[in-house]
């Protein structure tokens, strides 16, 4: 009898972990297809955006289109960039791009702080609600400050992303949340993969199209926001139990300064309750992240100055160029990153940062496709291995009210890195010239290369 109830117990054990096993599963693809869907409507505007400059700069000429032409033509004459209507949209691109990433510095420590105590699923579906409005708007756009304002709404409603981290968190076990993070990556992959080709199909036919193009892009990136809040109302189940959330944000509205203060970011100061050893290890990775992030975005910006002048790249050579780095990323977070076991994750994100500094210097001497793409093929395996290491280092740390404040503040560490990398680089770009910018880009990976190896000594040592 004794025998046959252990047999029951261990049968009844296996049964519920295969249940268990089964739910997080569900849950993680239920995230995944959110992000695809978002991540696709998301893309679409990258290659459609020199044609919308166009568009704006023969139809709206004055206005805020003229205050940031202005401010590009003073950046282009600064750095010394030759006056090419190629650059000019690149640079005109690359303002709105940083403005992007700096709402979403504001808006990602808010959002995953409102997450703690609310709960995921509506702030997911308040977010999901915003992008869907910049969508909208982007559609009646017909001058360019509606569209700048729609870059606004969509900027600063972009924290699902942050919100996914944090997803992940509540859903796997820290031993596991290395392969939510990489299916995290694969999305991002996917993305960035056939996005760009959706709004490649869409830039190609805009150019037959006479008056406003970009009202079926928009409507078309529209329709994937409302199926994708659709998806979410229906099949997304709350990861967030209610007598496991924050009783308020950031210990109240009146100290929110915590959650959009660079320094007080830098320093996690939204996050409390936790040991000065934890906290110091943990602003020491949100460093790390923000300098690889920066001078990662940086170069990767300047990319498509550096193939068109070396290599007379046009724009369909760099589409290949950038489908190639997506689909190796998608190989490596979906077949590597994802089995990489619990903590391993600080030897494989040194290991990406170290390959990325030979991509930079290989990229610095590149004259040949071939050795461009060799270089290329290590700045993406560092693309695919750095950041979801990294984020799942960092979602450790906390207890489960905390996860999202926690991936709000380092998401919005990276998005402010984002947003001032491609502006320095450029400027070492067309100042100095391209060797010295990619070789600097390589010697400042040191800085958080170093970094990185003292948090994998620490770990150590503390095993």
């Amino acid at each position: 009898m004794k025998k046959e109830k252990q047999e029951n117990d261990v049968s009844e054990e296996k049964a519920q972990s295969k249940l268990a096993k089964r739910q997080e599963n569900k849950r993680l693809f239920v995230l995944f297809f959110s992000l695809v869907l978002d991540l696709l409507s998301f893309t679409l505007i990258l290659p459609l955006l020199p044609s919308l400059l166009d568009y704006y700069g023969e139809h709206d000429k004055g206005g805020l289109y003229k205050i940031i032409k202005d401010f590009v033509t003073g950046f282009r004459d600064f750095v010394g960039a030759p006056d090419n209507p190629r650059w000019n949209s690149v640079l005109f691109g690359g303002v709105i791009g940083s403005l992007f990433s700096f709402l979403q510095f504001l808006a990602s420590p808010l959002v995953g702080a409102t997450s703690d105590v609310y709960g995921r699923k509506p702030v997911l579906l308040l977010s999901l609600a915003g992008v869907a409005g910049s969508y909208a708007l982007w559609a009646v756009s017909h001058n360019f400050t509606l569209f700048v304002i729609a870059r606004i709404i969509g900027g600063l409603s972009k924290g699902n992303v942050s919100l996914s981290t944090a997803i992940v968190a509540d859903i796997l076990p820290q031993e596991k949340r290395g392969k939510g993070m990489a299916l995290i990556g694969v999305a991002f992959s996917i993305g960035f993969v056939f996005g760009p080709l959706i709004g490649a199909g869409f830039s190609i036919w805009a150019r037959q199209q006479h008056g406003a193009f970009y009202t079926v892009p928009a409507l078309f990136a529209l329709s994937l926001a409302v199926i994708d809040i659709l998806f979410v109302f229906i099949f997304f189940q709350e990861t967030l139990p209610v007598e496991k959330r924050a009783k308020s944000i950031a210990n109240g509205w009146q100290e929110k300064a915590h959650l959009i203060n660079p320094v007080s970011l830098f320093k996690f100061s939204s996050v409390t309750n936790m040991s000065q050893k934890d906290n110091q290890t943990m602003q020491r990775i949100g460093v790390i992240y923000f300098l690889y992030l920066f001078f990662y975005s940086g170069l990767e910006f300047t990319l498509t100055f550096l193939t068109h002048n070396r290599l007379h790249y046009d724009s369909m050579q760099q589409g290949k160029m950038f489908f190639f780095i997506g689909a190796v990323m998608t190989f490596v977070q979906g077949g590597y990153v994802r089995k990489i076991k619990s903590g391993t994750e600080v030897r494989t994100a040194t290991m990406g940062m170290t390959l990325l500094i030979p991509a930079f210097i290989i990229m610095a001497f590149a004259y040949t496709a071939s050795i461009m793409y060799t270089g290329l093929f290590l700045f993406a395996f560092a693309s695919a291995t750095v950041v979801p290491c990294l984020t799942t280092l960092i979602s450790q740390f906390g207890g489960t009210d905390q996860k999202g404040v926690i991936m709000g503040v380092f998401r919005s560490l990276g998005a402010l890195a984002r947003a001032l990398g491609p502006f320095i680089t450029s400027t070492i770009y067309w100042s100095l010239g391209e060797k010295v910018c990619y070789i600097f880009g390589a010697v400042c990976l040191l800085f958080p290369l170093l970094m990185l190896r003292m948090v994998m000594t620490t770990t150590k040592k503390n095993v």
